[in-house]
């Protein structure tokens, strides 16, 4: 049972990273020339974010959660409370931060391409995506060294 959910873990962390970074490699690539190009590229940010980011990160902390249950020791070190509290702020942050950004961009990319929006409002949605994005992306990797080195976290 230990390993399945370590290998569940492992992979949705996989997803996390995976899904982040490609996240930001369409945002950095994503072509501006015409609204309609730009609003079907927020369409597949909006993609990624629903099949890559979410579903990992939603069985990432569940796999966490349950490893936790299932290996008893887990209770008693301080990194193990430190990255399930982390896979929390990083659940919200994602639903918070990047996933309504992602949507709210798309949602005013689609405006702007039928001619109804304002150009001035998907700037300000834009304004601190990469930045939410860079967080959620330290958060992660953070998780990861956690779960790799294991530190005791313990008071000198």
């Amino acid at each position: 049972m230990r390993r399945a959910l370590k290998f569940i873990h492992t992979v949705a962390s996989s997803g996390i990273i995976g899904g982040l970074l490609g996240y930001i490699v369409i945002l950095a690539l994503a072509p501006q020339a015409t609204p309609v190009a730009y609003a079907e590229v927020r369409q597949t940010i909006v993609a990624v974010c629903n099949y890559i980011i979410l579903p990992s990160l939603a069985a990432a902390l569940v796999s966490g959660l349950l490893a936790m249950a299932a290996h008893r020791p887990f209770f008693d070190t301080r990194w193990a409370w430190v990255k399930a509290l982390l896979g929390l702020l990083m659940f919200e942050a994602t639903l918070g931060l990047v996933q309504a950004k992602a949507t709210a961009a798309a949602a005013e990319a689609g405006r702007l391409a039928t001619g109804q929006g304002e150009p001035g409002a998907l700037g300000e949605v834009l304004a601190n995506e990469w930045l939410s994005l860079g967080a959620l992306m330290a958060l992660s990797l953070a998780q990861v060294a956690l779960g790799v080195w294991r530190p005791r976290l313990s008071r000198p």
